[in-house]
């Protein structure tokens, strides 16, 4: 396997020039199970070696101990990297399965002044509102996030899990750089109205999950199973019981692919999604998350990797065969408004 450095793509119309592939940090302190803080650092470096300069983290992520973590990593390598964090969600630590969503001004000026402290830095470069509240237009909550930009705090701006219409209205207040959703084999409800409303607006889309939080890469086949129980992804309906084993049947094509390449089938995952730019005709920054280099290693690899016609049609069917949605309560997902 080469370690090359991996192409670059832009963060909105005018934002930085940025890694094509981001990395995925929430696991290395929250959801997944057992973490590994020696493995997720030599992670981060090695994904910087490689070319990723994105970076994903948010403050719900461990109740900000996510960001604390990242902390000194960006603080060694702060000209080197694009900070992407996010405000809005808080996940109560007695109560794992429920969702806080607030979307107001003193909130959101709350927040990031919280997450400037913990990431130890005075601008932060992507700033994504994480859920949609639907009792808060918009349009009033990006106008909050607007003059973070105009005091300097945030450069860009970023909204995650939006419909196309509330990507249209926030759009009409300050320009977004990127949204954010899930987007992967096995997801891929934005491609009816998100993906062609970001292509218009010339906004850039960050996937998240591309690997299926790594159901699609074959490592587990049962969260209930096969995962701890701290472990987030048994939460979730796609990935336990009869569900699990009606997707499991679903990665043979990714197999004969991953075959014929002599790839992984996470690398076949992401060679997919990463192909979706060329496919819809905009940028397309996938953050796999990842705490050990040797799987940012595989990962960056991805980018090199391009999937003809054939193998892009064996692929296609998959997702209108998942069993389970991606979360057990969508409201909180685009397509649960849609």
């Amino acid at each position: 396997m080469t370690h090359s450095t991996i192409p670059t793509a832009r963060l909105g119309e005018n934002g930085p020039e940025i890694g094509v592939q981001g990395l995925g940090c929430m696991g290395m302190s929250f959801a997944y199970g057992p973490t590994d803080a020696d493995a997720s650092r030599a992670a981060l470096e090695r994904a910087l070696e490689l070319g990723v300069t994105l970076y994903d983290t948010a403050d719900a992520y461990g109740a900000g101990e996510n960001e604390k973590f990242l902390s000194p990593f960006f603080r060694a390598h702060r000209d080197e990297v694009v900070i992407a964090t996010k405000f809005a969600l808080t996940i109560p630590p007695e109560d794992p399965s429920r969702r806080i969503i607030r979307n107001d001004a003193p909130y959101i000026r709350e927040a990031v002044e919280a997450s400037l402290r913990r990431l130890d830095v005075d601008v932060i470069d992507l700033y994504y509102m994480h859920r949609r509240d639907v009792n808060v237009p918009i349009e009033d909550t990006v106008a909050v996030m607007a003059e973070l930009v105009r005091e300097g705090k945030v450069k860009q701006l970023g909204l995650s899990e939006v419909t196309a219409t509330e990507l249209r209205a926030a759009q009409g207040v300050h320009p977004i750089a990127a949204v954010q959703s899930e987007w992967s084999l096995f997801s891929r409800d934005i491609e009816a109205q998100v993906v062609p409303a970001a292509r218009e607006l010339g906004v850039s889309l960050v996937p998240y999950s591309p690997l299926g939080r790594g159901f699609l890469t074959g490592s587990f086949a049962d969260a209930a199973t096969d995962l701890t129980a701290d472990d987030f992804r048994r939460q979730q309906p796609r990935y336990t019981g009869e569900n699990a084993a009606a997707n499991a049947a679903l990665l043979e094509p990714v197999r004969t692919v991953a075959e014929a390449h002599g790839a992984s089938l996470g690398q076949i995952a992401l060679a997919w999604v990463q192909q979706r730019s060329t496919v819809h005709g905009l940028p397309v920054i996938p953050i796999p998350g990842t705490s050990k280099p040797g799987r940012v290693e595989e990962n960056t690899a991805a980018t090199r990797i391009v999937l003809s016609d054939e193998e892009l049609d064996l692929l296609e069917p998959i997702s209108a065969k998942v069993a389970g949605d991606r979360y057990a309560d969508m409201r909180f997902a685009s397509a649960g408004r849609e």
